[in-house]
């Protein structure tokens, strides 16, 4: 059995960056410095597990390494977690840093603060962690250190004068950073004698040993065989067996003691049962007090995702089910379209996230699937004053029902070059988005912070964004509650029928625009049919735009040569008549470009 490491030796701490600052890199680069995997076997982003994520270059699910670190001939404990940059996942963040005692802070050394890396920040403050500020990429030929040194200080109003210069691709400067994690970030602090207390951080399934609890230990110890209760649910379970996370393979123990991670098997069949942020403690002995401050994560971003063959419908619930195995934020229930058939009314975080998942349902699980423009939670207080919450635009009641509509609204951070201060005003102004502070950070740098309709940004406003500032903005959100909208449903009718995936909320005053853009959209994509479409835009019963998509002519009157213009008439008017009959009958199939159009209307 190992030799047992002492508290004092234990070091917990994330990384944390703006997407595409190198955290995955700088992780390698610690993981190899420290000999936990060969040079053979390394890889690069060793820590993450998804193709989409090295695909990509991002990191989806925070991931921990249990890492062996000697300094001084002393052996010290390092565990790494390596977060997400990305707005989406900025939950997997907040739980990792509240299982850490000390973050990374990594700043692109050629493109300085950006707008996460100010979110997350203020998440590492928030949790009183120790902040270590580390400047990357500084082998870069345009890499100016000091200048990120000063934008940090500015921006953030962190002390810089101890720092770190790294660069994660040479390995420039990493041995250092190891040096100074194990001199500043602090030892965990836990009573060994207290009765066990643990966090779940992060829950996945394996094939093989079930569902997996990756947790933080607090107080007292996790020991095999350990009759344990979860908090939240509790429920007990009997520990089958404990591990410590490495990048290769997990490394097998008897017990997790104070201060140490590690991941418990308890046979469980779902990861329901080990909810994110509840607490792990002594079936028999058992805490006084849950660890305070999680919450799950909540879904923003509602759509349906349809299979485009019908008979796909079992296997899209499978895959889903599967899915949610190891995303515990996923939330999906099945709903009925009139248009797209069956399918599910599924809950993401974000616009990422919707894309990964959409992804991976098609690839891991072979499924052509459509998806309908996504939408946000909606709260109604109805006029006999109950107040329901609406996910999908088609269950917002009869408008003579409804008092108020309430919306979704999120703080929105903007870092951008000053001359694209005046574009990015206007699309924020055009999105109803409410300033509440404008800094200079430096000659060049803004900052900018608004309050915006939630809606407003699920669409195509990141597209529109890094277009109009020529992809130097970057842009961060959290939500802050629900504000009193001027909403009202727009509908779409294609040949007289309401098109129940094509409804969304708008803003009263957009609602013509919008639905003026939307019609004359549809007029391209319906094809045309052998009688004439109407496609009509509508609030309630009242129509506010309307477009034709005209018929397919056929030449009945070929056949007559000459001879009296009668006979041509009669032949016209019989084509007339079986056109009107045909109107009244047709149906008309409604193309897949049609549900993602919603997306591209301009605002």
């Amino acid at each position: 059995m190992a030799k047992k490491i002492p508290q004092a030796n234990i070091r917990n701490f994330s990384i944390i960056a703006h997407i595409d600052h190198g955290k995955s890199t700088l992780a390698d680069r610690i993981i190899q410095e420290c000999g936990a995997v060969s040079d053979r076997k390394m890889s690069a982003q060793v820590m993450d597990t998804m193709d989409i994520e090295k695909e990509r270059g991002i990191t989806i699910k925070a991931q921990s390494v249990r890492l062996t670190y000697i300094k001084d001939d002393e052996v010290y404990i390092l565990n790494l977690i390596d977060t997400p940059g990305h707005v989406d996942f900025s939950y997997e963040v907040s739980r990792s840093l509240a299982s850490s005692e000390g973050a990374l802070l990594i700043v692109d050394a050629a493109q300085g603060v950006e707008a996460q890396t100010i979110a997350n920040v203020y998440i590492a403050m928030e949790n009183d962690l120790e902040l270590l500020p580390v400047v990357n990429k500084i082998d870069l030929p345009s890499a100016d250190p000091d200048r990120v040194l000063t934008e940090v200080e500015e921006a953030i109003g962190l002390d810089c004068t101890e720092h770190n210069l790294v660069s994660a691709k040479t390995g420039q400067g990493v041995k250092e950073l190891i040096d100074t994690i194990v001199e500043k970030i602090p030892a965990p602090q836990g009573d060994e004698n207290a009765p066990t207390k643990a966090i779940i951080y992060d829950s996945w399934f394996d094939n093989y040993l079930g569902a997996l609890a990756l947790v933080r230990v607090f107080d007292g110890k996790i020991s095999k065989g350990q009759m344990v209760k979860i908090m939240g649910t509790k429920e007990e379970h009997q520990v089958l067996d404990l591990m410590y996370p490495n990048p290769i393979a997990p490394i097998k123990t008897t017990e997790i003691n104070t201060g140490e991670i590690g991941i418990v098997v308890m046979g469980l069949k779902t990861v329901e049962g080990l909810k994110v942020g509840d607490t792990i403690t002594d079936a028999k002995k058992p805490t006084a007090e849950p660890i305070p401050g999680f919450e799950p994560a909540k879904p923003f971003v509602f759509a349906g995702i349809y299979p485009i063959e019908t008979d796909k419908f079992e296997d899209l619930r499978d895959a889903l089910n599967k899915l949610k195995l190891n995303d515990s934020a996923l939330a999906f229930e099945p709903e009925s379209s009139l248009a797209l058939g069956s399918g599910f009314r599924v809950g993401f975080l974000g616009m990422l996230h919707m894309e990964v998942v959409k992804e991976r349902l098609e690839r891991e699980f072979n499924l052509d699937l459509i998806a309908t423009a996504p939408t946000v939670v909606y709260e109604v207080l109805q006029t006999d004053g109950e107040k329901v919450v609406v996910q999908n635009p088609s269950e917002l009641p009869d408008p003579s029902k409804i008092d108020t509509i309430f919306e979704p609204y999120v703080k929105a951070t903007i870092l951008t070059p000053n001359e694209f201060v005046g574009n990015l005003i206007k699309l924020l102004n055009d999105r109803r988005g409410i300033q509440i502070k404008m800094d200079y950070l430096n000659e060049n740098r803004v900052l900018l912070e608004y309050d915006i309709p939630m809606n407003e940004i699920v669409m195509d406003f990141y597209d529109k964004l890094k277009s109009t500032t020529k992809g130097y903005a970057s842009f961060d959100y959290e939500p802050i509650g629900f504000r009193e909208g001027d909403l009202v449903k727009l509908d779409i009718r294609v040949a007289g029928e309401v098109v129940d995936a094509l409804s969304i909320i708008v803003p009263q005053e957009k609602a013509r625009t919008r639905g003026l853009a939307f019609v004359n959209q549809l007029k391209e994509l319906i094809p045309r049919q052998l009688f004439e479409v109407a496609i009509q835009a509508s609030i309630g019963n009242n129509v506010i735009a309307r477009s034709n998509v005209k018929s397919m002519g056929k030449n009945v009157t070929a056949k007559c040569y000459g001879g009296d213009i009668t006979r041509k008439r009669k032949l016209l008017e019989k084509q007339k008549a079986g056109k009107k009959r045909m109107k009244a009958i047709g149906k008309v199939n409604v193309p897949q470009e049609a549900f993602m159009a919603v997306l591209k209307i301009d605002s």
